[in-house]
């Protein structure tokens, strides 16, 4: 899926969607009809961009916000706080990623590891080492990446064997790892996992591909934007939009106006990383929906987006009664710059 955050997010918003895919064969691709059998409307054009100061104690706010998020009891949102702190405050947050490379949870230890490796924390090496021989073998594979991205490729080759096991997650965490080590030598293991069993890993093959630039990813990803399913759907927008290549806007804007909220979420989201506020309006929409998966997408693609006349917004939802909603508000209030 490109980032824990999002795995976790999506496992439930993925649960709940009437229709379910990633594997079945696909129906071909409709495009959204209103009742009369027309081509659907396109959505709102967004308000035009009125530029707001940043408004320096909400980002405090959300900063604070993050920190604690790291200490709570529920992993599933330590892992999720890690990943924000990752992206949002690297340098402040390098002693929580180190702390959490000892955490009781093996989640928590495999985020800690990713982001140890994705910001090549040199004290984290020590740590890897051991981790490297986990009791648990996705925090295996995530000391493995990080470990590699420091320099020490003396296990890398283990990579190869998690990539032959014969438990799906762990090919499909190992496919993960080799697409974010930004090398072209991982297409080598890639290109033979195109015919993979699971067709979850499938996907997941032609996202590390394509973030690699092959573009034979890119074909399966576009396919899976065009399936009849809103699972593939959605994993597929993402990965499309994570190498920020404008080629593929169309294939994102179109489902703009999927019949699915959640789709259409992920959508905005993906628009703005490619530098469109094309989906502002769905996402300040939906950050007043009743369903809390909603508005951590929405708050998500706020961020994405990057206007800073999203804040009040935020805000809002940074006081939600969801803890995974507060985290995703303050990861994208710190995401704002002034330039928006």
């Amino acid at each position: 899926m490109g980032t824990w955050m999002m795995r976790t997010l999506l496992a439930g918003t993925l649960a709940s969607l009437p229709v379910m895919g990633c594997g079945r064969p696909s129906r071909p691709y409709e495009p959204p009809r209103d009742k009369w059998g027309r081509d659907a409307e396109r959505p709102p054009a967004p308000p035009p961009l009125q530029p707001r100061p940043l408004d320096l104690a909400l980002r405090e706010s959300a900063r604070n916000e993050l920190l604690t998020a790291a200490t709570v009891s529920d992993p599933v949102l330590r892992s999720q706080a890690i990943e924000a702190i990752q992206k949002t405050l690297p340098d402040e947050g390098r002693s929580i990623i180190i702390r959490s490379l000892s955490d009781g949870h093996p989640l928590v230890r495999k985020s800690a590891a990713m982001a140890a490796g994705t910001l090549r924390l040199r004290e984290a090496y020590p740590h890897l080492v051991k981790l490297a021989d986990d009791s648990d073998p996705h925090v295996r594979i995530a000391a493995l990446f990080a470990l590699h991205r420091l320099g020490d490729t003396s296990r890398s080759h283990d990579l190869e064997q998690y990539a032959r096991s014969p438990d799906d997650f762990v090919r499909g965490d190992t496919v993960m790892a080799l697409g974010m080590l930004g090398e072209q030598s991982a297409l080598k293991i890639l290109r033979q996992m195109q015919t993979d069993i699971n067709p979850a890993v499938r996907l997941q093959v032609a996202e590390a591909m394509w973030r690699l630039g092959d573009e034979r990813g890119l074909q399966h990803l576009v396919a899976a934007t065009v399936s009849g399913y809103p699972d593939d759907q959605m994993i597929g927008l993402l990965a499309l939009a994570e190498p920020r290549d404008r080629r593929i806007i169309q294939h994102v804007r179109a489902l703009l106006t999927s019949d699915y909220e959640e789709v259409k979420l992920i959508a905005a989201r993906a628009m703005g990383m490619l530098g469109s506020d094309e989906g502002y309006t769905i996402a300040a929409r939906d950050a007043d929906s009743s369903d809390p998966r909603q508005r951590a997408l929405a708050a998500l693609a706020l961020g994405a987006i990057g206007r800073s006349d999203s804040q009040e917004m935020l805000r809002k939802l940074l006081a939600d009664n969801s803890a995974s909603v507060r985290i995703a508000a303050g990861m994208a209030i710190l995401q704002l710059t002034d330039a928006h």
